[in-house]
């Protein structure tokens, strides 16, 4: 069980490298103005979005079902961690949304907006790890 514990949290640190930098990617996106700049931003949106943070947020996911199966944990503190977990996803396919506005030139969000955005999963990832290391409740 180790073992999975530990492809949990590697490929959660992963899915949240991704979802740390391609919100910030479309904050220097929005403040684009060449065709040839934008051109780049979008490749590696594409690349991140697809090749990390997907592949990632898809393993934590197996690797924490697959905990939680295996070690039967329960209580409150789980079932704010599976809320959390779920705003975490909901916010990964908001990103993929944005990420498509931006490849089609459609984007109406401004830079400020988008550094807010930015915010979110830092407050998710402070509340999941206070909740699984201190469990409250």
């Amino acid at each position: 069980m180790l073992w999975l514990k530990a492809l949990h949290i590697i490929f959660m640190v992963t899915w949240f490298a991704g979802l740390f930098y391609l919100p910030r990617l479309f904050v220097y996106h929005a403040l684009t103005t060449d065709t040839p700049g934008s051109e780049r931003f979008k490749v590696m949106e594409r690349k991140l979005y697809y090749g990390i943070m997907t592949p990632g947020g898809v393993l934590t996911l197996v690797f924490g079902i697959w905990l939680w199966l295996g070690y039967g944990y329960s209580g409150g503190w789980l079932t704010v961690k599976v809320a959390l977990t779920a705003a975490l996803v909901a916010y990964h396919v908001w990103c993929g949304r944005l990420m498509l506005d931006f490849k089609h030139d459609r984007n109406r969000k401004s830079h400020v907006w988008l550094r807010w955005f930015n915010e979110v999963p830092t407050l998710i990832l402070i509340a999941a790890v206070m909740l699984v290391v201190v469990k409250p409740f």
